[in-house]
């Protein structure tokens, strides 16, 4: 049974790459999508309340997401009150002429404006998507400057209302808006998820100073090969969470965002289960396996996403406590199983296991 498990892990992981290589990009996932922030983004309301339309945050507050499936399209006003955005039946149409279309490309509003921007002119509609479904950056929601709030560097400790927000709307001659708050929540101590990380790690590498061939060697070998199959199913729910927070919905929109965005969290995750699999199995080169797997689980799944143990908002639908628990779990081990793979190697090549003489 655990054989078979390994084999359709290793399968799956294959499968998986060589669709990647043949993949789009994500549809749901932006390419400044942040790894985690301090300032929370809320949507209130919608007032008053057009039929078919919802509003959510997406990306740990980064983008705003408008589904309308109503009979009639919304427009989203931009900065200077031009249409910017409408979302209808017949897909979603970004206009041209507005600086928002532009602006809002990116977190940082960077974007440089086109000569033909002109928001005092007739909108130059160009359909971007076919889907009922529009998400974007909107600097109204956001906190752009490098330095925080005045109120909160007199107070970092506190968790301070930056504003409220509005954004505007029009559906045919009824206006709108979608109104929300923003506020700054004080970061945790990184330092002790670093902490809580690192003695767990050490005291899952040192399982490969016990003897390989002994009981207890072989016992660690098993413990090693299940806390990695852990590991890498910690990393395939946080990275299957990014993607959900990020604003894909259903199965077919979870794996296109993470063939896209989150592929190599994805594989590596993967490749871990797989890989514990085989260690639980006691297969030949089980230490080996152990010991790659488990530095690209560490790399790929864990250091990438360690920015939760300095954020307080993190990127995926749940309390943020629970993905730094994730991602120590991954880290742990990954980086464990890599030190203990290492170590088992090193007493296998320096004592090697006598073959036995045929007559």
């Amino acid at each position: 049974m655990i054989r078979t498990l390994a084999r359709a892990g290793l399968v799956l992981a294959g499968a998986l790459a060589a669709t990647v290589a043949v993949a789009g990009p994500a549809a749901a996932h932006g390419a400044d999508a942040p790894d985690g922030t301090d300032y929370r983004t809320e949507v209130s309301a919608v007032t008053p309340g057009l039929p078919g339309v919802t509003v959510r945050v997406v990306e740990a507050g980064a983008r705003l997401e408008l589904t309308n499936t109503g009979d009639r399209p919304v427009e989203v006003i931009g900065y200077s009150g031009e249409p910017y955005l409408r979302i209808g039946p017949d897909g979603v149409y970004e206009n041209t002429r507005s600086p928002a279309t532009y602006l809002n490309r990116t977190i940082a509003g960077d974007t440089r404006l086109p000569a033909e921007v002109d928001p005092a002119a007739a909108p130059d509609w160009r359909r971007v998507d076919g889907s009922t479904t529009a998400r974007w950056h909107d600097q109204r929601a956001l906190w752009r400057e490098s330095a925080p709030p005045p109120q909160v560097r007199a107070a970092p400790d506190r968790e301070h209302r930056v504003r409220d927000w509005a954004v505007p709307l029009r559906a045919g001659t009824e206006t709108g808006e979608i109104r929300g708050t923003l506020d700054w929540v004080p970061p945790p101590d990184a330092y002790v998820w670093w902490v809580v990380a690192t003695v767990g790690l050490l005291a899952v590498g040192a399982l490969g100073l016990l003897p390989a061939g002994s009981g207890p060697g072989a016992r660690a070998l098993a413990g090693l090969g299940g806390l990695l199959v852990l590991g890498g199913v910690a990393a395939v729910v946080f990275t299957v969470g990014r993607e959900l927070d990020a604003g894909a919905r259903g199965v077919g929109g979870v794996l296109t965002g993470l063939l896209g965005g989150q592929v190599w969290a994805l594989l590596t995750g993967l490749g871990a289960i797989a890989a514990g699999f085989f260690a639980l199995a006691r297969r030949p080169a089980a230490d080996f396996a152990l010991a790659l797997a488990g530095a690209c689980l560490a790399l790929f799944a864990g250091v990438a996403n360690a920015a939760v143990f300095a954020r307080a908002v993190a990127p995926v639908p749940w309390p943020a406590t629970t993905a730094r628990i994730l991602i120590a779990l991954v880290l742990v081990a990954g980086a464990g199983a890599t030190a203990a793979g290492a170590l088992r190697l090193h007493a296998t090549s320096r004592h090697p296991t006598p073959t036995p003489a045929h007559p």
